[in-house]
């Protein structure tokens, strides 16, 4: 232990601000794929740093686009809104209303909001293809995109809706249930796979024959991406119901291929910054997952972009965070304990009650053989159960810079009741 606490403190430097940004800028370099992480999805500062950072990539480096661990539908009316679209709201919180869904706090809060009205003054004046983006990558808006899908497609030609049409009669038994559906295309082999597949084909690439850059480009893409959004949601909660490890990979290669599909969308030499979990945008291989059979975006676009990508962690000593208790359950801000003894964040901890960043560019260095646990909060989450929210980590394996909040707060919501306030 004395060595590794002689590693981290060679490696551990204060972090207070834009200077530190600026040295961690120096260190991405040029690469064409920024993953910011965070070890909970209802931290304040993970929030506001990670927006910080990624204005800081927008501004200085030109980045494009920001791809965040949430719905393709409501955040592609956010997206509507920070650039300027007709008919995407009066205002951020009319924009964010479409964030209704179990957990809402995780996108409908006060630290988006803001970083969403910077977003929207940033593009104002800017022409069509320069404005940057925000958008949704995750998988569970199979009902939403579903109907977003007809909306989009209500204008056009009949013959468009054939496909659309057959998928709706497929899905309708199962009343916008989920595991009905799982259990059903799973265990009885009496599921939609074929429609989804036929309805994703009739809308592939049409934004490809569209000339203009301009906002109907923007949907014919967005109805592609919904269209994806239906496809992997079916194979995941097809998945699901027997195999937790393969719909986790499932749902991580559907991350990756709404990432690529917007990179080809952005142009050659596009540049994106990608918001989840650490959970996610770390490396697999450095965590007990690998033996899971498990992978994740931070894996496989190292993989397959080797040298071009850049995944920064998150972490905290202690503090508070938003959560719910179940799935489902109200949110609650919740304590968040000290962290366990010889922790990756007690030890950080240990080196001073100070905020600190980690860059990970020296390949000797000793910490690359350490498995440390190292904490992960999901949306439902138990203070008392702590010790198991830790994850085994070789951490300069897993990320390629950390930073290391030593105190947090919750971030703060914005509660239905106010959203149209």
């Amino acid at each position: 232990m004395k060595d590794i606490r002689e590693a981290i403190h060679g490696l551990a430097t204060p972090f207070k601000g834009e200077k530190d940004r600026k040295r961690l800028l120096a260190q991405i370099g040029d690469v064409n794929y920024v993953l910011l992480g965070e070890a909970s999805h209802g931290t304040s500062e993970f929030y506001t740093h990670r927006a910080e950072l990624s204005k800081q990539l927008i501004v200085e480096k030109g980045f494009r686009f920001i791809a965040v661990e949430g719905d393709w539908p409501s955040c592609y009316m956010l997206n509507r809104y920070i650039k300027g679209y007709p008919d995407s709201g009066s205002n951020v919180r009319e924009a964010l209303g479409d964030f209704n869904r179990w957990p809402t706090w995780m996108w409908a809060n006060r630290e988006i909001m803001e970083f969403a009205e910077w977003l929207r003054h940033y593009n104002k004046d800017k022409p069509h293809h320069e404005k940057v983006g925000f958008y949704g990558i995750d998988i569970y808006s199979l009902w939403e995109s579903m109907d977003e899908i007809v909306k989009y497609l209500q204008n056009k030609d009949g013959s468009d809706l054939t496909a659309v049409r057959r998928a709706l009669q497929c899905f309708e038994p199962y009343g916008k249930n989920e595991q009905s559906y799982g259990i059903s295309a799973s265990l009885y082999g009496e599921g939609c796979e074929e429609e989804v597949i036929a309805l994703l084909r009739s809308l592939q690439d049409r934004w490809k024959h569209l000339q203009t850059q301009d906002e109907a480009r923007e949907k014919a893409l967005s109805a592609e991406l919904n269209a994806l959004a239906v496809k992997g949601a079916e194979g995941y909660y097809r998945t699901m119901i027997r195999h937790d490890a393969e719909s986790w990979n499932v749902r991580d290669r559907h991350m990756i291929d709404v990432l690529e599909k917007l990179m080809e969308f952005y142009g050659a030499g596009a540049r994106s910054i990608v918001w989840a979990h650490n959970t996610h945008i770390g490396d697999a291989r450095a965590t007990d997952m690998i033996e899971e059979g498990m992978v994740n975006i931070g894996q496989l676009l190292r993989e397959k972009h080797s040298g071009n990508v850049y995944a920064i962690g998150f972490g905290t000593y202690q503090g508070t965070v938003v959560a719910g208790t179940e799935w489902g359950e109200p949110q609650e801000v919740m304590t968040v304990p000290p962290a366990l003894p010889n922790s990756w964040e007690e030890l950080l901890h240990r080196e001073g009650a100070e905020d600190k960043l980690l860059i990970f560019d020296n390949e000797e260095s000793s910490l690359n053989d350490v498995t440390i646990g190292h904490r992960a909060i999901g949306v439902v989450y138990h203070p008392k159960w702590e010790k198991g929210n830790y994850v085994p980590t070789v951490i300069p394996k897993r990320y390629d810079a950390f930073i290391f909040i030593d105190q947090t707060k919750a971030l703060t919501p914005i509660a239905a009741e106010q959203m149209y306030v």
